[in-house]
């Protein structure tokens, strides 16, 4: 397989920070690579070293010529009064196009990227319609290679699914960085962590990341277990380095400097393990004992006339995670607020347990005053300890449990990363004893080790917990029930990620709509477009109009009662619509190459 580049020995260093040091990987054509690790090891830098855009301090990058590297950053600036299809036009010049090429690159990229009105200015689009333009524009580019990172920040389930079709067809090699670990399993064929508790500095894995996961608990438990063999090994030396000299045997050098090449070993050995140290989460609950602390009966809530859900009726109790889910605007938050009794429903009513103690971690993280110091941030009394559990704690001790060092207490919080002000934010709401917790896109910015605490913690938690979320893969391991909202439709409680999936049948709406536009009969085609060809493009429609019917059979089979309480027939009826939906999505990629095809015929 060809390689398309390499990085021999790459050191790179901030300040006194040594992100990686003689680091060397391969990337090969074909490849789909996802890369990830804790905040601050580097995983950005890495991608503008094998991007270009950044140099290493030592060492070289070495890539295959007339390769086309597309690197899409965090947050890609464009001009905010420019609009979709004038950006997208912007990100080919330079490129080589000519102009009839540049056309039809961007008038497929528009309907690809699902954009309805391409006159669109860039700053009336929110920040999941910015993402997508983002990621369709550096698609437009062609390119050999295509450079990701955080690309699920800022879209909903909806861009989500948008993006894992388009990779998982994908005829490019990619590399992205990321966190949503059911992204990264259904996309990448291969995981690679950067750590310093590796000893080449990283770990890669051939696989997708449930793979990757079990192979690297199998790798670091073993190294574990080494460093204690060692450990043992190093005391009986260490007690033989005690005896005198007459004790000692002739080969007493040789056996001196085995010990110290032991104790270097160990030493070593220990530093990465010691590297593997995580957020201490432990949320703070009341100890209420009472069965119900809240009930919900018909609530709904309406936004400018349009309804955002309605007839919600519902209970939780102490051990209870309850999951809510929907498309960017379609009222997550709002219904948290509702809960929180910050904003009144429209209909319906709530009960709440006789002083009932809620806690929310806000999203926008507006609590958090830019201009203050970690110290102030962590605790805003002001003192040199925080009140946990009814004992203090050092704000020294306190801030390191959430992986900050002493020297950066004065640091303004505006300087710190997103995942920092979110280790804020968590630690905040540990503060707080309470019954109900009110977790609002607590994900955001955090990596895979600490969302893995989350996880546990939100588990173990006492009281009761309401989470708004896209980590599929958190939410399917915390959430008793999901409730799905989707603005004027019935508001939905289901078990699982799986089946919100199948009630949501994501992508009919905009094939079935495309059909309608779509023109009744192809004129007489020439040459290569064969009479072959020209008969499966004037029947086609009714091919993906007969599966499109068998897709929405299957789609109330799975919403069925019956269905949903039987584990084996919602296991067949999912499978089946999931076959289903691939048969369409089949049906339409052939509809466009045909349509191609006939195009390109034309132009002869």
């Amino acid at each position: 397989m060809t390689l398309v580049f390499s990085l021999k020995h790459i050191s790179k260093t901030y300040g006194d920070d040594t992100l990686f040091h003689d680091l060397s990987i391969d990337f090969k054509l074909k490849e789909q690579l996802g890369i990830i690790g804790s905040n601050g090891s580097g995983k950005s830098t890495l991608l503008k070293i094998i991007a270009g855009k950044t140099v290493p301090d030592s060492g070289e990058r070495v890539a295959k010529k007339d390769v086309r590297f597309q690197y899409l950053e965090q947050d890609d600036r464009m001009d905010p009064d420019k609009s979709v299809e004038q950006l997208l036009y912007d990100g080919l010049d330079g490129l080589g196009f000519d102009e009839k090429e540049m056309h039809r690159i961007v008038q497929t990229s528009i309907g690809r990227g699902e954009f309805e009105s391409p006159g669109t200015l860039f700053k009336h689009l929110s920040g999941g319609w910015k993402k997508r333009l983002a990621i369709t524009r550096a698609l437009c580019t062609q390119p050999d290679l295509l450079l990701l990172d955080e690309p699920t920040n800022h879209l909903d389930i909806k861009g989500i699914l948008w993006l894992e079709q388009i990779l998982k067809t994908a005829r490019f090699s990619f590399i992205l960085v990321s966190h949503d670990r059911s992204f990264l399993d259904h996309v990448c064929r291969n995981v690679m962590e950067i750590g310093r508790y590796y000893p080449a500095g990283y770990y890669r894995v051939n696989g997708n990341y449930t793979h990757f996961n079990r192979q690297r608990d199998k790798f670091l438990t073993a190294q574990q277990k080494q460093q204690d063999s060692l450990s043992s090994k190093m005391r009986r030396e260490e007690e033989w380095l005690r005896q005198g000299p007459k004790a000692r045997t002739s080969k007493a050098k040789y056996r001196i400097d085995q010990a110290m090449e032991l104790r270097n070993q160990l030493s070593a050995l220990k530093n990465r393990n010691r590297s593997t140290a995580t957020v201490d989460i432990d949320f703070h609950a009341t100890g209420r004992r009472t069965k119900s602390l809240l009930r919900a009966y018909r609530i709904g809530k309406h936004l400018n006339h349009t309804p955002l859900f309605s007839d919600i009726t519902f209970e939780i109790g102490p051990r209870f995670c309850l999951g809510v889910v929907g498309d960017n605007g379609s009222g997550k938050s709002t219904f948290l607020s509702v809960l929180e009794q910050t904003v009144k429903p429209d209909t319906g009513k709530i009960e709440w347990a006789q002083d009932l103690k809620i806690t929310v971690f806000d999203q926008t993280r507006s609590a958090l005053n830019p201009d203050h110091t970690l110290k102030q941030a962590l605790n805003p009394a002001g003192s040199d300890s925080v009140n946990y559990k009814g004992r203090p704690i050092h704000i020294v001790t306190w801030a390191k449990r959430f992986l900050f060092m002493p020297d950066q207490l004065d640091m303004p919080v505006n300087r710190l990363s997103g995942g920092e002000k979110a280790r804020i934010m968590l630690a905040n709401v540990m503060l707080t004893p309470c019954d109900v917790l009110m977790l609002d896109e607590p994900t955001n910015d955090l990596d895979i080790l600490s969302l893995e605490v989350l996880e546990e913690s939100i588990r173990q938690f006492p009281g009761a917990v309401v989470i708004v979320s896209h980590d599929r893969y958190l939410m399917d391991r915390v959430c008793h029930r999901m409730l799905y909202l989707d603005p004027g439709k019935e508001s939905l409680f289901f078990k699982d990620f799986s089946q919100i999936m199948a009630h949501r049948n994501l992508f009919l709406p905009q094939k079935t709509k495309k059909i309608k536009e779509k023109p009744a009969r192809p004129k007489p085609q020439k040459t290569h477009f064969s009479y072959k060809d020209k008969f499966e493009l004037d029947h086609i429609e009714d091919h993906i109009l007969n599966a499109e019917a068998i897709v929405e059979r299957l789609t109330q089979q799975v919403q069925n009662p019956e269905t949903a309480n039987d584990r084996e027939k919602m296991e067949k009826a999912c499978s089946e619509l999931k076959a289903a939906q691939e048969a369409v999505q089949n049906l339409y990629d052939r509809w466009e190459d045909l349509e191609q095809k006939k195009t390109d015929s034309e132009q002869l």
